[in-house]
């Protein structure tokens, strides 16, 4: 899937993307990246970015922005926030991930019963996150590894 017209690279490593002022409503992110055969991953590389509450990205810094590497047993936890709709796009988080000695997968995260997937040309139903609560949610990643 594109990585969108706002990627940045080289983003800070961090489990929270979340920086003061930060608007849009407290949300976390859990799940496992695994390999071909549903095993745990451990180190596997995980950059996320995405919109804040409003729809905007922060295209001057790293707002929003972070890396992180996945535990021993390929496990991720990422602190952010609910990202917002802008024109043309449903609720949305991008993410690449990598695992060691891998081919980089680039998609993105959408959440189930926004008001804009119906009209989003790239949403995919394969890639709604599982809500566990209102503020947080989870998804798995199944990826090559080397």
């Amino acid at each position: 899937m594109t990585e969108g017209p706002y990627y940045t690279p080289g983003s800070p490593e961090r489990r929270s993307i979340v920086e003061p002022g930060t608007v849009g409503f407290p949300f976390t992110l859990t799940g496992q990246v695994l390999d071909t055969n549903c095993k745990p991953i451990a180190g596997a590389w995980l950059d996320f970015w995405q919109a804040d509450g409003n729809g905007a990205y922060d295209n001057a810094g790293y707002g929003l922005r972070g890396h992180q590497f996945t535990d021993k047993d390929g496990g991720y936890r990422l602190e952010t926030v609910m990202p917002g709709e802008y024109p043309g796009r449903t609720l949305h988080i991008h993410v690449k991930v990598k695992a060691p000695g891998g081919p980089e997968l680039t998609s993105q995260l959408f959440f189930h019963g926004a008001a804009g997937n119906a009209s989003d040309r790239i949403f995919d139903t394969a890639l709604v996150v599982t809500m566990t609560s209102a503020d947080s949610a989870e998804f798995n990643f199944v990826v090559s590894a080397n």
